[in-house]
């Protein structure tokens, strides 16, 4: 993948992880919830190293 598909991969992990963070809470299920806590952390973990990498490169 080149860097912009990166980037949008990031962005779709995070939301991802964010709706199951929401569904789990709602349907009481708590494996759920903390899969979609994770999940939302590490896209969102992607994403500032690839900021990160973006602001070193200029």
């Amino acid at each position: 993948m080149n860097k912009f598909e990166d980037r949008i991969a990031h962005q779709v992990q995070a939301a991802r992880g964010n709706v199951k963070k929401y569904l789990g809470r709602a349907a009481g299920n708590r494996r759920l919830e903390s899969e979609g806590r994770r999940e939302q952390a590490r896209g969102n973990m992607k994403r500032a190293a690839d900021k990160l990498r973006a602001a070193f490169k200029h």
